[in-house]
């Protein structure tokens, strides 16, 4: 898709999950894409996507790729992002387990992997989420993290299930504990590119 050199250019971490999925998703809300593998990738962008996953994987190519200590920064200096599924668990301060796995730590939650069970037990629902117009959002979950503790005060509960919060941003931080990309339902996506540069 051919877009105006001025469309916000949103990096996706490409370095494993859902990254195709984001691509398309993003083009179509208006978006130019690069893919993010090395720390020269991260110049110029306006946001970036921390998408689905297996999250301790993408930590330790984080780690690997020597992109975990220089993305966090941009990350705590403003770079807005979204982080879907696997990209909120790194994005979170803290983890609810008994291991530890590269961090990116940059958002004030602590997230429990896995909590609504097994890859069996993932599902597609529809979803209330405060600042999206037209009624629930399609949304579905796979493997999927939820938020067990908001650590700081400026953390905004977007959207709730039984088992805790499942959508929250915290400044320039957005994270969902489902899979936006894969509904067809990209008003999401499309809420937040329209904040970049804004």
């Amino acid at each position: 898709m051919n877009l105006p050199d001025d469309a916000p250019l949103v990096g996706v971490l490409a370095l494993q999950g859902d990254v195709h999925e984001h691509e398309v998703v993003l083009n179509r809300v208006g978006a130019r894409v690069r893919r993010v593998r090395r720390a020269e990738h991260l110049d110029g962008l306006d946001g970036i996507v921390v998408p689905g996953g297996e999250s301790t994987t993408i930590g330790k190519m984080l780690r690997r790729f020597d992109l975990l200590d220089d993305l966090a920064a941009r990350l705590a200096g403003g770079l807005p992002a979204l982080g879907t599924c696997a990209g909120m668990i790194l994005l979170s301060r803290e983890l609810d387990q008994d291991f530890d796995q590269p961090l990116l730590g940059v958002l004030g939650v602590r997230t429990r992997r896995n909590a609504f069970g097994r890859q069996v037990d993932s599902f597609d629902t529809s979803l209330d989420v405060a600042g999206i117009d037209g009624g629930p959002v399609d949304v579905s979950f796979i493997r999927a993290p939820v938020v067990v503790e908001v650590l700081d005060d400026d953390v905004e509960v977007l959207a709730a299930v039984d088992l805790g919060p499942v959508v929250v941003r915290q400044r320039n931080l957005l994270a969902t504990s489902f899979h936006p990309e894969v509904t067809g339902d990209d008003r999401l996506h499309a809420g937040w590119v329209a904040t970049l540069g804004s």
